[in-house]
């Protein structure tokens, strides 16, 4: 049933969005380095890679360079108008197409490249590959502001993801497969949208009150 509502939503959503997109896609072609998608690879269901879409935000050899995958605040890869489709989360957009061809769920633990999926405890990474990976999910969710958890200093930053940041999110995705339903379904989408234009909000703590205990370390921060 959760499919059948991945391929209505996405489908609506592509249409509704056409006017905003088609804009977007002519402004990435004559700005920057004129990258329209940025393509990379995240695990999928049952461990299977696949190519994860988005709008190109940052410098074509991003990956390459300074803190790799993991982004920080005020990046300096991220180009100008990259920064505007980051900050309104309008470059995850393109994977409405992912869930169309059904990589993706509109709700599902977010997709990690290798390098951080294998930061995961074993039993959470055995849990998020029984699921299709989300557009948004929990971890999307409470993590939606995760740059500027990251503003450390340079040395610091990938021992604080993998120590910490990383170590509660696989929670968080182990919370989400224990907890699946079309009711949690529609409500991660309704909490999502409302991150969205509350960027401040702690409404996914009042409504899911089981959720795995944060941390100390991100108290105050998430």
């Amino acid at each position: 049933m959760q499919r059948f509502f991945d391929i209505v939503f996405s489908s609506l959503a592509l249409l509704i969005l056409s006017p905003l997109l088609v804009p977007i896609i002519i402004i990435l072609k004559f700005t920057g380095e004129g990258e329209i998608f940025f393509i990379q690879q995240r695990v999928g269901k049952n461990g299977e890679m696949f190519g994860l879409l988005k709008f190109a935000t940052m410098l074509k050899d991003s990956p390459n360079l300074g803190t790799g995958t993991i982004t920080v605040k005020n990046d300096p890869r991220v180009l100008p108008f990259g920064a505007f489709l980051r900050k309104t989360k309008i470059n995850e957009l393109p994977q409405l197409i992912n869930i169309l061809k059904g990589d993706m769920s509109v709700i599902g633990p977010r997709p990690q490249d290798i390098r951080c999926f294998v930061v995961f405890n074993k039993e959470d990474q055995e849990n998020i590959k029984k699921m299709r990976p989300g557009l948004s999910g929990i971890g999307s969710v409470v993590f939606r502001n995760e740059e500027l958890i990251m503003d450390n200093d340079i040395e610091y930053r990938e021992k604080f993801y993998d120590e910490i940041i990383s170590p509660y999110k696989g929670k968080l995705e182990t919370w989400y497969y224990n907890n699946q339903s079309l009711y949690t379904y529609f409500l991660l989408i309704f909490l999502t949208i409302w991150a969205v234009f509350n960027s401040t909000t702690k409404l996914h703590f009042k409504v899911f009150q089981n959720l795995p205990k944060v941390p100390k370390e991100l108290e105050g921060k998430l």
